[in-house]
């Protein structure tokens, strides 16, 4: 067992991992298969919408938009609130990471969306 620190999003978190021998993977290949295929589609968008030159805002966590507070073509500056995100009863601000103009919004208010998911994206 090897212990290790993580930062994530400020936040300093220490984990734990066990190194395993080959041969106790190959001895359990379908189960390790197929959780390793779910995460590939759900990076997809995120990358393309990076490639366009735009810095993207996603969703730390899953949960629902309560409020939007920007729109398309809105200057923002860096620590902007730009929506609310309820998750686990709690609402989270989410800031801007940069100065600039929002590009397009992605999301509405009322609506459900997924960790990793892009809300908007800033030029």
């Amino acid at each position: 067992m090897k212990a290790y620190k993580v930062t994530v999003n400020g936040n300093v978190y220490e984990i734990t991992l066990e190194v395993i021998d080959k041969a106790d993977i190959k001895a359990a290949p379908a189960q390790t298969a197929a959780p390793a295929a779910a995460p590939a589609p759900a990076a997809a968008p995120a990358a393309a919408a990076q490639a366009a030159g735009a810095t993207t805002v996603s969703a730390p966590m899953p949960g629902n938009i309560l409020k939007v507070n920007v729109a398309n073509g809105q200057a923002v500056k860096k620590g902007d609130v730009l929506m609310i995100l309820e998750a686990m009863k709690m609402e989270n601000e989410i800031m801007s990471p940069v100065d600039g103009t929002i590009a397009s919004v992605n999301v509405n208010s009322g609506a459900t969306v997924e960790s990793g998911a892009v809300l908007c994206s800033i030029n």
